[in-house]
């Protein structure tokens, strides 16, 4: 069983910049895939970005070239540095592992931006 858990969340101004974080625990062996999901009210859960053990990444068309994916040096770990963020970009984020063919979601932090 994985457990994440996601902080950095908050709110900011149309154009400001957020980092989230994630932490993974409940698991010895390096997670391959981990990313965030994002879910806007009234709308399905989307795809933000995803990173491997390896260090490839996707990111959703949206937030290409203003958001940045990266794994930290602990292991499990990963963050999404937010970027000259949009007031569309509000939505609660979560941090998401796929381990032994299972998929993990954390709890979510919100994120709103103001116009």
């Amino acid at each position: 069983q994985v457990q994440l858990v996601e902080s950095g969340g908050g709110l900011v101004q149309a154009g400001g910049s957020l980092r989230l974080s994630c932490a993974a625990s409940g698991s010895s062996f390096t997670i391959n895939t981990m990313g965030w999901y994002r879910q806007a009210p009234g709308k399905q859960r989307e795809l933000v970005a995803t990173i491997t053990s390896v260090i490839s990444t996707n990111y959703a068309d949206a937030v290409k070239g203003r958001f940045t994916i990266s794994r930290g040096n602990a292991k499990n770990t990963v963050y999404l540095q937010m970027n000259s963020l949009k007031p569309e970009d509000t939505a609660v984020y979560s941090c998401y592992a796929r381990w032994r063919l299972s998929d993990y979601w954390g709890q979510g932090t919100q994120v709103t931006v103001s116009s």
